[in-house]
C-alpha cells in the first residue's frame, strides 16, 4: 500500500434489528469493554462514513428499518415477524410496519407506520417529524455524507436539489482569476484559495504523520521517503509545501479530488480550514421548496413515492431517525409549509452535532477522550433497557486486539482472521479449537469477496472485445488461473476463507449454491462445453487437463498451435500479457501464489505471463482508471442487495470503453459505474440487470441474476477467487455466553442485540 483506497461499491446500510429485551440494566457499573480500530469522530449517523464511527452512530441511534440474518428487509416491525435461520425461529422487531403498493401509473409507495411508543434517549418522542427532518437532511443539495438517499428515483428529489449548489463547489469552478462576484465578494474567494493551498500542506503533513506513525519508512522519516511511499518522488530534502505542490501538480489543481483521493487520516472538511464555511447552499436557479415523493401520512406514519420500481431502493429508505430537536431547529419546522428543521443549504447546525451523537439507540453517548468511547444504557430504548449499564469502544492496534482479551483488558474485538490468529487463538485454548474457556471465535463470511480480473478492452481479439474470438482468449488464461485457486487460497488462508464459483458473495442470497441443479465449477469446461478435470485425476493430470484445454481455447481465440504450443498469436492478440496485484512488492496477497503458478504453467504451452507486484496499491487504482491495466488481481465490497447495475450495466449503443468515453471512464451515456474496468457491453445483459433491479419478486430475481452470472462468466472478465471470513472473538471469562446473539450472521452481528448482553 499505502494508501487507504478501495474499489466499493455502495455503503452497507447499517441495520440495528433486534430481538426483544426484558427487565432493566443490572449488572453494576463495570464496563463491557470492545476493542476497536481508530475512530475519526465522525459519529453523526448522518456523516459517519468508517464502519468503527458507523458503529458509534448505531449504539446511538435506530434505523427506520432492520435486516434479518439473511440480509432481508424486516417489514412488520412494529407487530414483529418470525422467520426461521439455520433451523431456528427468530422473531424480528422494528420501529415500523412497510407498506409496498405498486400503483398504476408506474409508481411505488414505500408507506411507514411508527411505533407510537418510542422515545429518543432524552425523553423526547419520536414521530413522523423526525423521520422528515432525517430524509430532508440526506436530500439537501448541500449534504456531502455517504448516504445515497439522494439518488434514489424519489418522486420530485431532482427538482428539489436542482438550482443550488455549494459555495465551495462555485467558487473552485470559478477558479481564481474570477471577477464575476455576483455570488460572493473577492476578499471570500482570496481566502478560500488561501484555505485551499492550506489543506493541500496540511493533507501533505497528514500524509507523513500517518506514514511515521505506521512504520512504513523502514529507511527514515524524511518527508521525501514518506511522499515515495505515497508514490511521489522527491528530493531528499523536500518540505511538506513540496510534497503538496508535487500532489496538486498529478491532479491538476483539482484540490477536492486530490485530498479525496490521497488522504490518509482526514479528510477535506478535517484538513481544509473554514470548510464548513464555504460548503453552503446557493442558489443558482429555480428549484422546488418540498420533495413532493416524501409525504407525512400522519403523526406516525410517512409515504415515500417512486417514480417507478426500484428494488434495491428499499435499502436505502431505511434512514437513521435523527432527533429533529438536536440536530435541527424545531423553530424552522413547519411542514405545512414546506419547512424542514433547518434551513435549505444550511446544514451547520446538523454538522455541530457530528462528535456527539444522540438518538434512540440502546446507548447514550457520553464522550470520546483519550481513545476510548464511553457510553450509558438508554433505559428508555424501546426493545427494552440494556442490560449492561456501561460500554466502552476502545482504541485498538490490529495485533494488539487477540493479546488484549487474552490478558483481560479487552471482552469483544475483531482481530484479522488469518492462519496464524487461528493458531495463536487454538493455541490459548489448549484444545485445539478456535472456542473454547478462554476465548469464543464466531466467524462469519465477509461482505464481499477476491477476483481477478480482465479488461476486454486490453484483452481481445481484433478489437471487437465481445467476439467469440476474445472471450475465447479470455477464457484460455481464466481456464489456467482458476486451476490453482484452491492451492493459493488454502496457503495464504487456511481454513479462513473458501474458493468461489461465482462473481458474487456467498453473503448473498442471490449466490448460487452447490445444491442448485445448474451450479458449475469456474471456468471447468474445454471448449466443446465437455469437463476439464475428473474425479480421479492426480494433481499432474488435472495441471495437464488445464493447460489441453488452455489450448483449445487459444486455438479457438485464432492461435496457432502446434506440437502443444502457441506460435503465434491474431490480429490485436498478443503472446505476452500482464497482470497486476497490489501485494507490497512483498507478493503478500491471497492471489500472488496462483499468479506465479500460471505463469509458470502458460510458459510450457508458449504464453509469457508477467506478475507486476505493485508496492503502492494506488498505482492499480491509477492504471484502471487509464485503461493501461489488462489484469489485476482485488476485492469488491458488496452489498445485502446484490444489484449488479454499478459493476456491469453498459450502455449497449455508447458502451464505456468507446474512445470519446475513455477521457472519462465513469461516462458513457450518463452511466457512472465500474464497467469501464471490465469494458463489457452486452444488450442481453443490461436488459436482465435492469429486469432485476426493477422486480420486487426475490425468486425471479434469483434466476435472473443467475443468468447474468452466466453472462459474465462467458465474457471471462472476472475469475472469482475467495471468499474470506471475519473474526469476533469474545472472552467466555467475563461474557455471559449465553446473552450473546445466537447465529451471527454477516448481516446481523452481535451488535443488533447489544442491549442483552451480560458481564459475568
Amino acid at each position: 500500500m499505502k494508501k487507504k483506497l478501495a474499489l466499493v461499491l455502495v455503503l452497507v446500510m447499517v441495520a440495528t434489528a433486534a430481538l426483544t429485551a426484558c427487565g432493566s440494566a443490572s449488572g453494576g457499573d463495570k464496563p463491557l469493554v470492545v476493542g476497536y480500530s481508530n475512530f475519526s469522530s465522525k459519529f453523526s449517523p448522518f456523516f459517519a462514513e468508517s464502519a468503527y464511527d458507523q458503529d458509534v452512530a448505531t449504539m446511538t441511534s435506530v434505523s427506520l428499518l432492520n435486516l434479518d440474518r439473511e440480509g432481508a428487509i424486516v417489514e412488520k416491525g412494529k407487530t414483529g415477524e418470525t422467520r426461521p435461520y439455520n433451523g431456528t425461529d427468530y422473531e424480528y422487531f422494528g420501529p415500523a410496519d412497510l407498506t409496498i403498493t405498486e400503483n398504476e401509473d408506474g409508481t411505488v409507495d414505500y408507506d411507514f407506520d411508527l411505533r407510537e411508543d418510542m422515545t429518543f434517549s432524552d425523553g423526547e418522542p419520536l414521530t413522523a417529524d423526525d423521520v422528515i427532518f432525517s430524509m430532508y437532511v440526506l436530500s439537501d443539495p448541500t449534504y456531502d455524507g455517504s448516504s445515497t438517499f439522494f439518488a434514489q428515483p424519489i418522486k420530485g428529489m431532482a427538482d428539489y436539489r436542482s438550482g443550488m449548489d455549494t459555495l465551495f463547489n462555485l467558487m473552485f469552478a470559478a477558479g481564481k482569476d474570477n471577477t464575476d462576484f455576483a455570488l460572493w465578494d473577492e476578499a471570500t474567494q482570496k481566502q478560500f484559495w488561501e484555505d485551499l493551498d492550506a489543506g493541500a500542506v496540511a493533507l501533505a503533513q497528514d500524509i507523513v504523520d500517518f506514514c511515521i506513525a505506521n512504520g512504513y519508512n523502514e529507511e527514515g522519516d524524511s518527508v521525501a521517503k514518506c511522499a515515495a511511499n505515497w508514490g511521489y518522488e522527491l528530493k531528499d530534502d523536500a518540505t511538506v509545501e513540496d510534497f503538496a505542490a508535487e500532489m496538486l501538480k498529478a491532479y491538476d489543481g483539482d484540490y477536492a479530488t486530490m485530498i479525496g483521493t490521497e488522504q490518509a487520516d482526514k479528510t477535506i472538511d478535517q484538513l481544509v480550514p473554514n470548510y464548513d464555511t464555504y460548503n453552503v447552499g446557493v442558489e443558482t436557479g429555480k428549484s422546488a421548496d418540498h420533495i413532493e415523493g416524501i409525504q407525512k401520512t400522519g403523526d406516525y406514519s410517512v409515504r415515500v413515492t417512486l417514480d417507478h420500481a426500484d428494488a434495491t431502493a428499499v435499502y436505502q429508505l431505511g434512514v437513521a431517525i435523527c432527533p429533529m430537536h438536536y440536530y435541527g431547529d424545531p423553530e424552522k419546522y413547519d411542514y405545512d409549509n414546506n419547512k424542514f428543521g433547518f434551513d435549505k443549504g444550511d446544514l451547520s447546525s446538523v454538522r455541530e452535532k457530528t462528535t456527539e451523537p444522540m438518538g434512540a439507540g440502546p446507548y447514550k453517548f457520553v464522550k470520546f477522550e483519550n481513545g476510548v468511547v464511553s457510553f450509558e444504557a438508554n433505559d428508555s430504548y424501546y426493545l427494552g433497557a440494556p442490560k449492561t449499564k456501561n460500554v466502552q469502544f476502545l482504541e485498538s492496534q490490529d495485533q494488539d486486539k487477540l493479546n488484549g482479551v487474552i490478558t483481560g483488558t479487552i471482552d469483544i474485538t475483531d482481530p484479522s482472521y488469518s492462519v496464524d490468529t487461528m493458531k495463536a487463538i487454538q493455541e490459548e485454548n489448549g484444545n485445539g479449537e478456535i472456542s473454547g474457556d478462554k476465548i469464543v471465535t464466531d466467524t462469519v463470511d465477509n461482505l464481499g469477496y477476491g477476483y481477478l480480473g480482465i479488461s476486454a478492452y486490453s484483452v481481445n481479439v481484433a478489437g471487437d472485445p465481445g467476439s467469440d474470438a476474445s472471450k475465447n482468449l479470455r477464457k484460455a488464461l481464466a481456464t489456467v488461473f482458476s486451476r490453482y485457486r484452491d492451492v493459493t487460497v488454502d496457503s495464504y488462508y487456511g481454513e479462513t476463507a473458501s474458493v468461489i464459483n461465482y462473481p458474487i458473495s456467498n453473503t448473498s442470497w442471490a449466490a448460487p449454491q452447490p445444491t442448485d441443479a445448474d451450479y458449475a465449477i469456474a471456468f471447468s469446461k474445454d471448449v466443446n462445453g465437455n469437463d476439464i478435470y475428473t474425479s480421479d485425476m492426480t494433481d499432474e493430470q488435472k495441471d495437464a487437463a488445464a493447460l489441453e484445454a488452455a489450448l483449445g481455447y487459444f486455438e479457438a481465440a485464432g492461435y496457432t498451435v502446434t506440437d502443444g504450443k502457441v506460435t503465434a498469436a491474431p490480429e490485436g492478440a498478443s503472446l505476452e500479457y500482464e497482470v497486476w496485484i497490489p501485494a507490497d512488492g512483498q507478493g503478500d496477497h491471497p492471489s500472488f501464489m496462483m499468479l506465479n503458478l500460471a505463469s509458470d504453467a502458460l510458459k510450457t504451452i508458449g504464453i509469457t505471463l508477467n506478475v507486476k507486484d505493485l508496492a503502492n496499491s494506488s498505482d492499480l487504482w491509477d492504471g484502471l482508471d487509464a485503461h493501461t491495466v489488462p489484469m489485476w488481481c482485488a476485492a469488491w465490497q458488496a452489498t445485502p442487495d446484490p444489484d449488479m447495475y454499478q459493476i456491469y450495466y453498459s450502455d449497449a449503443a455508447n458502451g464505456p470503453c468507446n474512445e470519446t468515453v475513455q477521457k472519462n471512464p465513469f461516462g458513457g451515456a450518463g452511466q457512472g459505474g465500474s464497467n469501464f474496468q471490465y469494458c463489457i457491453t452486452d444488450p442481453e445483459l443490461d436488459k436482465l440487470i435492469m429486469d432485476a433491479r426493477t422486480n420486487s419478486d426475490q425468486a425471479y430475481r434469483k434466476a435472473v441474476y443467475k443468468s447474468c452470472l452466466d453472462i459474465i462468466v462467458d465474457w471471462a472478465v472476472e475469475i472469482p477467487v475467495y471468499q474470506r471470513q471475519n473474526a469476533i472473538i469474545f472472552s467466555p471469562e467475563r461474557v455471559n455466553m449465553d446473552t450473546v446473539t445466537p447465529d451471527i450472521t454477516t448481516y446481523y452481528g452481535w451488535l443488533n442485540e447489544i442491549e442483552k448482553i451480560e458481564l459475568k
